[in-house]
């Protein structure tokens, strides 16, 4: 079976998880921790880092194996280190507005460290290294940032999985930019696999199931690793607590529930450095019920926040392949509403779940037939059509 070729920019927590959970998951011996073994012909063994981007000194030019281990990143080990690949050699990125003032002005196993060696042609790597899938792993509020690797993207034809609350594919002239070039995207800002985004789209979808009217909702969130850090800049969070709040309004909006006459709060409120890369979330729900009765809901989830994310991207990595191979374009409408807290379509779960199990199936539906791409061009690069390769003999 061809690997899916990915890309990353960002060497940070998260990207660190993700890379050990492909040695974890080798050849798939086991599967406790994925949602899904396979998507269309696609196991976690089909994936491969070929290019790595970032602007810190202290990763720029190293391994990925040793990189994603150097300061800040703060995520356990959950392999051998003697068993993971080096990964590809990390590249110097474009800074923008990727880096926040006050992270320069942190201490060094806080902060970030700003290389200044010459930035890669990203548009160059993308095509020469031949990218599948271009993951973006930026800090929370990197606007500029993210917008140029998207249009890196496009002028590549690499899909984009945006992993932050940039709205690319939940932005329709952003989305219309993929359409145009026929290129399948996933975002925005992704959705942990059991964190306190899904958590809290449950226990509304679940009130609302009962009957209740949700009066009161609010999401507090508590952490200690370079992304808390960077979102104590309260202009680089705004778009953060607008996206974590679209999760639990989106399920008013699904029903036509109004909006009004409920309150509703979401987004990291502290940074505490003893916390590291575990995250705790409170949540606190006031509901009417039979009769307009009371009822209060308090609960507390704790995780460990970047290893929370790997499993999801791995799905979008392999849901994106397979829009690839079907000769999709645009947003991805239900692996977008099962990966990303932002999608371009807030679904119920049901319906992303029977989006999710068709497109791992190859087969179409009402939403997807409206994705095809129509310039009769090959639809990647393998000019593969279905839903992966034939396993070999």
């Amino acid at each position: 079976m061809d690997k899916i070729r990915v890309g990353i920019v960002g060497v940070g927590n998260c990207a660190c998880s993700l890379y050990q959970g492909f040695t974890y998951y080798k050849d798939n011996k086991v599967d406790n921790g994925l949602m899904r073994g396979k998507i269309g012909n696609y196991d976690t063994n089909s994936i491969e880092v070929v290019l790595a981007i970032d602007v810190d000194s202290r990763k720029v030019e190293k391994s990925f194996k040793d990189a994603m281990f150097s300061e800040p990143n703060c995520t356990p080990l959950f392999v051998d280190k003697n068993d993971l690949p080096d990964g590809p050699l990390v590249l110097m990125g474009e800074i923008l507005d990727g880096i926040a003032p006050h992270m320069l002005e942190a201490n060094e196993e806080e902060g970030f460290r700003i290389s200044y060696k010459r930035p890669c042609n990203v548009v160059e790597e993308l095509k020469n290294n031949k990218v599948d899938i271009l993951i973006n792993y930026l800090p929370v509020g990197s606007q500029k940032a993210t917008e140029f690797y998207a249009q890196c993207c496009i002028d590549a034809n690499v899909s984009f999985l945006n992993c932050i609350p940039i709205f690319i594919a939940s932005n329709p002239v952003w989305e219309q930019k993929f359409i145009d070039a026929g290129i399948p995207i996933i975002g925005d800002d992704m959705k942990s696999q059991f964190g306190a985004s899904i958590l809290s789209q449950m226990l509304q979808e679940l009130a609302f199931t009962r009957g209740h009217k949700v009066k009161c909702h609010i999401q507090r969130n508590i952490g200690g690793n370079a992304d808390f850090l960077n979102m104590t800049d309260v202009n680089r969070l705004a778009s953060k607590k607008t996206s974590k709040e679209n999760v639990i309004k989106s399920q008013n909006i699904i029903r036509d529930i109004p909006l009004e006459g409920s309150f509703f709060h979401a987004g990291p409120s502290e940074y505490i450095r003893y916390h590291k890369d575990n995250k705790i979330a409170n949540f606190h729900l006031e509901m009417e019920g039979f009769m307009g009765s009371p009822v209060v809901l308090d609960a507390q989830l704790s995780v460990i926040d970047s290893p929370n994310s790997g499993g999801v991207v791995m799905d979008a990595i392999r849901y994106l392949k397979v829009a690839r191979n079907m000769g999709l374009c645009g947003s991805l409408r239900g692996p977008s509403a099962f990966t990303q807290k932002t999608p371009p379509q807030q679904l119920t779960l049901n319906d992303t779940i029977y989006e999710c199990d068709m497109m791992s199936k190859g087969e179409l539906t009402n939403i997807t037939k409206q994705q095809i791409r129509t310039d009769n061009k090959s639809d990647n690069k393998e000019d593969e059509v279905g839903p992966g390769p034939a396993p070999s003999p």
